[in-house]
């Protein structure tokens, strides 16, 4: 009997697992991950940046990993803050992966380290998809974006547990309308906080931290109403090893229409991703993951 293979389906399934494991490991070490997704150009970097040297000014032990396709610039800005960095570049992937994540980990994450932020890679599309075993999802948009960010990106946004808004300090120069924006969060994620900062006039600095920290202390995170379910999956090996019956959830569906970065991607073994870590501005080549 011939079944269909949704591919994008097994390989969302694969990465669940794997983030489950890590994120179990981690707290196991007492680590929380952050993970923070935004377009390119938010301010996410700015006000990272900001975030951990406040974090090393309140004597909390944190790290972070930040990916993008090429150039190590974002790892040498956040690593002016004094906390371990590294950057991770993923050769034109659009996003990172919980497998990926846990190979650059190994044998590089300090201990002890309370908070791991992630930096994704910039993009509200491919990485809106992927777990990366974090406790906390953090989807940030700047005032120069649109008020129907949210509605343009749902599951970006549909899946968040924290919405910060960025540069904050131009608002009133772009004609940024604040209730809109919050009515279209509202619409995605019904209850969601929204934080306003400037990284420039350090407004809200310290506010990302409190709410991260809060939930590695344990406290309830929001939980989004469109949060993805387990994709369980049976398994039909009867002449066809590939012949796989899943039972999807509408929660990854995606429109492809337009944006060509939204594919799905099964890189086990075959992504050569390359991993610097930066100890005050300094890069060393870690080895490829075999």
């Amino acid at each position: 009997m011939c079944r269909v293979v949704d591919l994008h389906q097994a390989v969302l399934a694969k990465n669940d697992r794997a983030a489950d494991t890590l994120r179990a490991e981690l707290a196991a070490r007492g680590t929380t991950v952050v993970n923070l997704l935004s377009s390119p150009g938010s301010g996410k970097t700015a006000l990272l940046e900001r975030e951990l040297v406040e974090a090393r000014d309140r004597a909390v032990p944190v790290a972070a990993l930040t990916a993008d396709l090429a150039t190590e610039n974002d790892a040498e800005r956040l690593a002016r803050s004094g906390v371990p960095v590294k950057q991770v570049l993923t050769d034109g992937l659009c996003h990172l992966e919980a497998g990926m994540l846990a190979g650059h980990l190994a044998g590089w994450l300090p201990t002890p380290i309370r908070l791991l932020f992630v930096e994704n890679v910039g993009n509200l599309v491919c990485p809106a998809s992927y777990d990366l075993g974090e406790k906390l999802r953090v989807v940030l948009a700047s005032v120069t974006e649109g008020e129907d960010k949210p509605l343009k990106y749902p599951t970006a946004f549909g899946l968040a547990h924290l919405v910060v808004v960025t540069k904050t300090d131009i608002a009133e120069a772009v004609g940024f309308d604040e209730a809109a924006f919050r009515a279209n969060v509202e619409r995605v994620n019904p209850g969601v906080e929204v934080l306003l900062t400037s990284a420039r006039r350090e407004m809200g600095v310290g506010l990302l931290l409190d709410r991260a920290l809060a939930a590695a202390a344990g406290a309830p995170v929001h939980s989004p109403v469109m949060a993805r379910e387990p994709h369980p999956h049976t398994h039909d090996h009867a002449g066809d090893p590939t012949d796989h019956a899943h039972d999807h959830t509408p929660d990854h569906a995606h429109d492809h229409a337009g944006d060509p970065t939204d594919h799905a991607h099964d890189h086990a073994g075959d992504q050569t991703d390359h991993a610097h870590d930066h100890t005050n501005g300094t890069a060393a080549m870690a080895q490829p993951r075999s």
